[in-house]
């Protein structure tokens, strides 16, 4: 019930913080065209707080807070006094027009080079991108062994496991062949091709992740940390000492450690237990015990702790961070756009959109994170906000957009019927595109 609650509250967080930025674009551009504003709206519905500017302009926050809208002096909603004829929107030329529905997406996407200069400068903490694959996956196949540390995906550098998770996420949802530089631990680079294209189409990025195979290295056997009084502790094990075998298993690494412990201890508690230490291998009885740690489930413990993960804050100075968040919004910006073109052309499943009910979970996760993480979820968001605005679906931006370039282009406007029609078109399709979102996310719901 917490989450649900966080979840509704950082959804509000975010769509009013985003709305708002939009809104704004329009309101702003509007007004430097010489167009009245007559209400500039956060939320839908009625008011439930409201005042008057000076300038005459009702700025509202209303009851349902899923969008909003500037409302601008229009000759089709009603009459226009003599005097304000001059400030009525559709009496404006064709470009200042476009200029003021396109300031919406516009602002979106200032707002995400905003969002991710500060997210840069502010510095995210995350871990290194040093990954293993499953036996027997795509990735295992490709040649990506354990430790291996990723340098470079499609030419481009990566320092995080954040973003190497973004870049291969977008490939997969391409389903296009993906060049990997990595790094072993002995320190020698080679080249891994992950054939994404052998990929089946139509399945969402949670099953090609399962299919690649490729997922963060789990730590060294090695303990890190040694509990006095516990079991370990007793048998003479020391800080800094790598498990080899539990009863003549070997521990490749601290997780297949933990499960020998599980196993071997369920049928006797009397572990042995070889390390090594400073060169030695040093063999230990050691005897587990059940017992809950910090309200967990009671398992068999043996009190040692794993070594953390390297970590990996990408952090960088205004100037740098200014030119990263430019770059990293027209690549994202250009990818998305991309990504529509192939789920309209059947190559990307459609399966991997989300509602407001996905964005609601991912900003109570990503806020919980810390404001870094925060600050480029909002900006991801805003970003595929002026992507959806753009597209050419009457009722969106994009739609009237489409209705000014072909009054440039013959010389006068649409009929009204023409753009009437256009208009319950345009709600069609958003209705149905919701309807779409809102099934993907209650079934992933309901399979989790």
């Amino acid at each position: 019930m917490t989450s649900f609650f966080g979840s509704v509250f950082w959804l509000l967080v975010t769509l009013g913080v985003l709305v708002t930025f939009h809104e704004f674009g329009h309101y702003w551009v509007a007004r430097r065209c010489g167009v009245k504003v007559l209400r500039f709206s956060v939320g839908f519905g009625k008011a439930v707080w409201k005042r008057i500017g000076r300038d005459g302009t009702e700025y509202w926050i209303a009851a349902i807070p899923l969008g909003g809208y500037v409302k601008m002096l229009d000759a089709r909603e009603g009459v226009v006094p003599p005097q304000l004829q001059g400030q009525e929107f559709t009496v404006q030329p064709v470009w200042k027009r476009i200029l003021i529905v396109l300031a919406g997406p516009g602002f979106n996407l200032i707002f995400t080079v905003i969002a991710l200069w500060l997210m840069f400068m502010l510095g995210r903490p995350d871990a290194a991108p040093i990954v293993t694959a499953r036996p027997q996956s795509m990735a295992a196949v490709a040649g990506i062994q354990p430790g291996d540390r990723i340098l470079s995906i499609d030419g481009h550098k990566v320092s995080t496991m954040g973003d190497s998770l973004d870049a291969i996420g977008n490939a997969l949802l391409g389903r296009t062949p993906l060049p990997l530089t990595v790094r072993d631990p002995d320190g020698a680079q080679r080249q891994v091709l992950l054939p994404l294209d052998q990929l089946p189409p139509g399945q969402t990025i949670d099953q090609y992740l399962v299919t690649l195979g490729l997922q963060a290295a789990p730590a060294p056997p090695v303990a890190a940390t040694v509990l006095d009084g516990q079991p370990a502790a007793l048998a003479g094990m020391q800080g800094g000492d790598r498990i080899l075998s539990v009863d003549g298993k070997p521990a490749p690494d601290f997780e297949t450690l933990g499960k020998l412990v599980q196993q071997s201890a369920a049928a006797s508690p009397k572990l042995a237990i070889v390390v090594e230490r400073n060169g030695r291998t040093i063999p230990l009885e050691v005897v587990a015990k059940r017992e809950s740690l910090q309200g967990q489930p009671t398992d068999w413990m043996i009190g040692i702790g794993a070594p953390p993960m390297e970590a990996a804050t990408l952090r960088y100075g205004p100037l740098r961070a200014f030119g990263a968040a430019l770059k990293g919004t027209w690549r994202n910006f250009t990818q998305t756009f991309s990504m529509v073109g192939k789920m309209l052309g059947g190559e990307a499943s459609p399966k991997n959109l989300s509602s407001v009910i996905g964005i609601a979970q991912m900003a109570n996760a990503t806020a919980h994170m810390g404001l870094a993480w925060f600050l480029q979820f909002l900006a991801m968001v805003s970003l595929s906000l002026a992507v959806l605005n753009l597209l050419p679906i009457p009722v969106l931006d994009g739609g009237h957009l489409l209705y000014y370039l072909i009054e440039l282009l013959k010389g006068s406007p649409l009929s009204e019927q023409a753009m009437a029609i256009g208009q319950y078109i345009g709600l069609v399709l958003l209705f149905s595109l919701m309807g779409l979102v809102f099934y993907n996310d209650i079934h992933r719901l309901l399979l989790s």
